[in-house]
């Protein structure tokens, strides 16, 4: 089971936001992906990053079903 995502407001100059989300958009994520990422970078470079986080979604769209390779049925 998932567990709900935190949300919280986060105020930031203009500049940086416009920052932030051409960076996002180079490595294809969204501003708030992108921001999740740098905190994790940081929090695990300090060592601050609890062992039970679970992982990060990779950049670019999210795969369907019908990108995935079909399963083979084993007879």
């Amino acid at each position: 089971m998932a567990t709900e995502r935190k949300k919280i407001l986060l105020r930031l100059d203009p500049a940086v936001h416009d920052a932030l989300a051409r960076w996002a958009s180079d490595e294809l994520r969204s501003t708030n992906a992108q921001i999740e990422f740098l905190l994790r970078r940081a929090l695990s470079e300090a060592g601050r990053l609890p062992s039970g986080v679970g992982r990060m979604r990779g950049p670019g769209r999210p795969s369907t079903s019908r990108d995935e390779p079909a399963e083979e049925e084993e007879s």
